[in-house]
């Protein structure tokens, strides 16, 4: 449905994104994730055909973005980081005005309208003005307005950002009900976002794409070893050396104690699965075995190892932006738009 190869944007001497490449199956949540400024919000402006790349070349639903823009902005959905929304009009009147612009067929226009509405929790404000609406209110709004006239693909870059915490519970429930209906690429820093909507991940840092997996699979890639928790009924030093003496046993580190009961981290040599051993050893050794599971690295820590890996290699950027670059950059964005 989307492929990307090898997109390369420069900006005057800064490079914004460099060799790109990544495909989205249709009716996948792809997760675009990286840092503020690794070229994220670069990279979906030339997915929905709002700036071209330098070199490289992007398709949607077959239709190339630089070739044939017009077709695939018509089978997109795109909520910027700043939704664009006319501070004049009530929400019902803009979303009816969007989806006028969009070519939505008037006999289903109505209910396209009223339906993106109840989709995205507008219904309260649906005749207030754009402009009186809190920032929550505003990015409701704004993918509302992505999905006025049901696209095939949907582009959303931050779509959480200014939501409370019970708006983005709903919002990334939406999300995840609109996948195999919709192929979307979400655009985020926030981890929690990815991990709990995207069956796919791409991590971006300083332009460059550092890894492509399931959070599942980054995960199992990243770990150099299993880590298990274990929570023992019996004295420290003695469950310690029973653990320690089984094959396969890297290291164990006691994490908490209280009223005679121990809390390890059992480290074992990587693909190596003792639990069956372990649980065995704690039950015949005469202890009371309270828990004992598997501890995955988080794509937390996935994340922070990538980016931090790849910006020790990289070292400091050999060219900088000075104001005037900055403005430069500006400048041709807005020619671009």
């Amino acid at each position: 449905m989307i492929e990307v190869n090898g997109i390369t944007k420069r900006f005057a001497r800064t490079t914004a994104v460099n060799d790109v490449s990544f495909k989205v199956r249709k009716g996948e949540i792809l997760g675009f994730l990286g840092p503020n400024g690794a070229g994220k919000t670069t990279t979906m402006r030339i997915l929905t055909c709002f700036i071209s790349a330098t070199e490289g070349s992007a398709s949607i639903a077959g239709f190339d973005c630089f070739k044939n823009p017009m077709d695939v902005k018509k089978r997109i959905g795109y909520l910027p980081e700043s939704p664009p929304l006319y501070p004049e009009m009530t929400v019902v009147d803009y979303l009816d005005f969007v989806a006028r612009i969009k070519g939505v067929d008037a006999n289903r226009r109505r209910d396209q309208v009223e339906s993106v509405i109840a989709k995205c929790a507008v219904t309260d404000v649906r005749d207030q003005q754009n402009g009186r609406l809190s920032k929550g209110y505003r990015q409701r709004v704004g993918l509302a307005q992505a999905l006025v006239h049901d696209p095939e693909v949907l582009v959303l870059d931050e779509p959480t950002a200014g939501l409370d915490p019970r708006q983005i519970i709903e919002t990334r429930e939406l999300i995840k009900s609109l996948s195999g209906e919709h192929t979307i690429i979400l655009s985020t820093h926030i981890l929690p976002e990815v991990s709990m909507t995207c069956e796919r991940v791409v991590i971006i840092d300083r332009g460059r794409v550092v890894a492509e997996d399931t959070p599942d699979g980054l995960t199992a890639r990243m770990r150099g070893a299993e880590i298990l928790s274990l929570t023992v009924d019996g004295p420290e030093e003695e469950v310690r050396n029973a653990v320690s003496s089984l094959s396969g046993v890297v290291q164990v580190e006691a994490k908490a104690a209280s009223n005679g009961v121990h809390t390890f981290e059992v480290e074992t040599a990587r693909g190596q699965d003792i639990r069956r051993e372990l649980a065995r050893s704690i039950v015949q050794g005469g202890f009371g075995l309270l828990e004992l599971r598997q501890m995955g690295m988080s794509l937390e820590d996935v994340y922070l190892q990538l980016t931090t890996q790849e910006d020790a290699e990289a070292g400091p950027p050999e060219e900088t932006n000075t104001p005037n670059d900055k403005a430069e950059n500006d400048d041709q964005m807005e020619e671009s738009h």
